[in-house]
């Protein structure tokens, strides 16, 4: 089985996910355990296969993808983007169906840093008026 392409890179929070495109039957491999075993409720399957329901291609390639960092929801939410990336790289006329449906745009959002002199980011110790 050969490559049609490098793999498409998709990012959420601290999570990072490589995915590797190839034709075949809708096989979905995520660190080399069966999508349905590696994110066990259906919400976060769901979101994993929503590039390719929305573009009709859910049997007709096979997604091999290496995830690491971050938890089970950024991971999700980057094989989903790389899922998108690399369905484009393969059929750039897929780009205004998945554009519209806000599947390449990248979530941005991360954990805030906590500040010195506070508990938290943004959590303030208890006021004491004396």
């Amino acid at each position: 089985m050969s490559t049609l392409q490098k793999p498409a890179t998709g990012r959420r929070k601290t999570a990072i996910a490589r995915v590797h495109l190839r034709e075949g039957s809708g096989e979905i491999v995520i660190n080399e355990r069966p999508f349905e075993e590696y994110f066990p409720t259906l919400a976060l399957q769901n979101q994993v296969v929503l590039p390719l329901t929305l573009t009709n291609n859910r049997q007709s390639f096979n997604f091999f993808v290496r995830t690491n960092g971050g938890g089970i929801s950024g991971q999700a939410g980057a094989v989903r983007l790389g899922i998108a990336r690399a369905l484009i790289a393969q059929n750039p006329e897929a780009r205004p169906v998945l554009k519209a449906a806000g599947m390449l745009t990248r979530d941005a959002r991360k954990k805030e840093r906590n500040k010195p002199g506070r508990p938290g980011a943004r959590k303030r110790f208890q006021f004491s008026k004396r």
